[in-house]
C-alpha cells in the first residue's frame, strides 16, 4: 500500500509517499482502505520531531483519523461487515491507504456525509465534544468561549455549542470572523491585534461557564480573567507556547479549575468509551441536520507536503482533507 513514511523530521519535504506492506489486523480489529485522512497541528509537530507517536511501529506514518470501508476483519472483529463505511481517530498511520485499528474505536459514517468528506469528522468533533460537554460540563444555556474559531476543532465547537442549546463565542483574526458567524457563534471576537478579553467582559459580564483553548501562552491569563465563577478552562493545544504564568489568587477566587486534555496519548480502553458514546449522542446529529463538517480545502496524498505549507499559513477556515483513494 501508499503511505506517506518519516525518515527524518523537518520541513514538509520530509513527508514522502512510498510503498509499505499492508497492515495485518489483530484479533479484535480490522483493516480500513482509507478513502480520506485530514490534517491536525499534531501533524505539524510530529513532523518536526515534537510529538511522537506513542504506538511503536515499523514505518514512522502521520495521520490521526480516518474514513474508509473495512476491507478485512480479525479473528475476534464481529461489529463491521466488509464494506461498511467507517470512520474514526487512530494514535497515527491515518495517511495510508490502508489502516488497522481497534473495531469499536470505529463509528459510522453519517449517511448524510459523503464519504469522501467523513475524514473531516472524527478528531475535532471529538475532540470539541469531549472537551466543552464530557470535560467541561457545558450544557444549555451556559456561555462557551471558543479560541481559534476558524480552526477545525474551532469550527466543530461552535455547532456543538448550538446544538446543545449552548451560547458561544469565539476568538479569531479579522478574516475568519464572518465565517464564524455563519457556522452560528454568538458573539465572535478579533483575537490579535485587538483587545478581545474587553469586548468579551462587555458582551458576557457574567464570564464564561467553559473555556476551550487551543492557543495556550499568554492567553491563559485571559482565560482565567473571562471565566465566571466556577468556570473551567480546558485547555486541548498550545499554539502559543506551553509555558505562562497566571494570577492563582485569581483562579481560587472563582473556585475555577484549568483542565488539561489530549485524545492521542490515551489507553485505548479510554478511547473506545469516548468513541462509543460519540457514536451514540453525537453522530445522529449529522443526520438531523444540526452538524456538519467544515472542509477547508483538499489535497491529493502525493500533495501531503502543499497541505502541510497551507496550514502553516494558517490560512485554512475548517479541514484541510488528504484524499487518500478514490471514493
Amino acid at each position: 500500500m501508499r503511505a506517506v513514511v518519516l525518515h527524518e523530521h523537518g520541513g514538509p519535504e520530509v513527508l514522502r509517499v512510498e510503498e509499505v506492506p499492508d497492515p495485518v489486523p489483530g484479533p479484535e480489529e480490522v483493516v480500513v482502505e482509507v478513502v480520506g485522512s485530514a490534517l491536525n497541528r499534531a501533524d505539524l509537530l510530529q513532523r518536526l520531531g515534537l510529538y511522537p507517536s506513542p504506538v511503536a511501529a515499523t514505518h514512522e506514518i502521520p495521520g490521526l483519523e480516518l474514513a474508509g470501508r473495512v476491507a478485512r476483519r480479525g479473528a475476534r472483529a464481529t461489529m463491521w461487515e466488509p464494506g461498511d463505511a467507517v470512520m474514526g481517530i487512530v494514535a497515527g498511520g491515518g495517511y495510508a491507504e490502508e489502516v488497522a485499528v481497534h473495531e469499536r474505536q470505529l463509528v459510522p459514517v453519517p449517511a448524510s456525509v459523503r464519504l469522501v468528506d467523513a475524514a473531516a469528522i472524527p478528531e475535532v468533533f471529538i475532540t470539541a465534544w469531549d472537551a466543552l460537554v464530557l470535560q467541561g460540563g457545558l450544557a444549555s444555556g451556559r456561555w462557551a468561549l471558543v479560541h481559534a474559531g476558524a480552526s477545525g476543532v474551532g469550527t466543530a465547537a461552535i455547532q456543538i455549542a448550538r446544538a446543545i442549546g449552548a451560547r458561544v463565542a469565539v476568538t479569531c483574526s479579522a478574516a475568519k470572523m464572518d465565517a464564524c458567524r455563519a457556522l452560528g457563534a454568538d458573539v465572535v471576537l478579533e483575537r490579535t491585534p485587538h483587545d478581545w478579553l474587553g469586548d468579551a467582559k462587555a458582551a458576557v459580564p457574567d464570564g464564561f461557564e467553559v473555556i476551550l483553548d487551543v492557543v495556550g501562552g499568554d492567553e491563559l491569563r485571559r482565560n482565567v480573567d473571562a471565566l465566571a465563577r466556577r468556570g473551567r478552562i480546558v485547555q486541548v493545544g498550545t499554539m502559543g507556547g506551553g509555558d505562562t504564568s497566571i494570577n492563582l489568587g485569581a483562579l481560587m477566587v472563582k473556585r475555577a479549575s484549568i483542565q488539561g486534555t489530549v485524545l492521542r496519548a490515551r489507553p485505548i480502553e479510554e478511547k473506545i468509551a469516548v468513541s462509543r458514546r460519540f457514536a451514540a449522542e453525537v453522530v445522529p446529529l449529522f443526520d438531523r441536520g444540526a452538524l456538519r463538517p467544515v472542509i477547508d480545502s483538499r489535497f491529493p496524498l502525493e500533495r501531503v507536503a502543499d497541505a502541510h505549507r497551507h496550514m502553516e499559513a494558517n490560512a485554512n477556515v475548517g479541514k484541510i482533507l488528504l484524499d487518500v483513494r478514490p471514493s
